[in-house]
């Protein structure tokens, strides 16, 4: 069953809350995974938002997923940035510019298994939902 969309609502706003209030010393790691903060423009709004995130590091890259707790609709970050892919991160107290593109079928394949190892659940939700989950990966840019 996919997770509660009320539940990831208000951990997520709970979870934003004590990584800036902190500077990511809160937040920026739980029970020995990475998360960090991903901040699009909302392609309805224009709005900043803001999620956080498990992530992978891939050489210079980091990789998210798009698993919206196994619902069958893509969360909308995934959105965001399929209309604008330039976006921030925070991770820990470090901020960059990125650039956000979804990883390709060789890419995803040498991803995926990775991924699984760290957070178990996202096998969990891929079979709970008809969507292929995407991988996103985000490229720091060049200051």
């Amino acid at each position: 069953m996919p997770v509660n969309p009320l539940f990831i609502k208000l951990s997520s706003a709970t979870h934003l809350f004590w990584y800036r209030l902190t500077g990511g010393l809160i937040g920026s790691r739980f029970l020995g995974m990475s998360f960090l903060l991903l901040t699009t423009t909302g392609r309805k709004s224009g709005r900043p938002r803001t999620a956080p995130l498990l992530y992978m590091e891939d050489g210079d890259s980091y990789v998210i997923v798009g698993s919206n707790g196994g619902h069958d609709r893509h969360p909308a970050w995934v959105l965001n940035l399929r209309a604008n892919p330039q976006a921030n991160v925070q991770i820990g107290s470090k901020h960059l510019r990125v650039t956000a593109r979804e990883a390709n079928d060789e890419e995803r394949s040498r991803l995926w298994p990775r991924l699984v190892a760290s957070y178990r659940n996202y096998e969990n939700y891929q079979k709970q939902t008809k969507r292929k989950i995407p991988l996103v990966i985000l490229e720091p840019e060049s200051n």
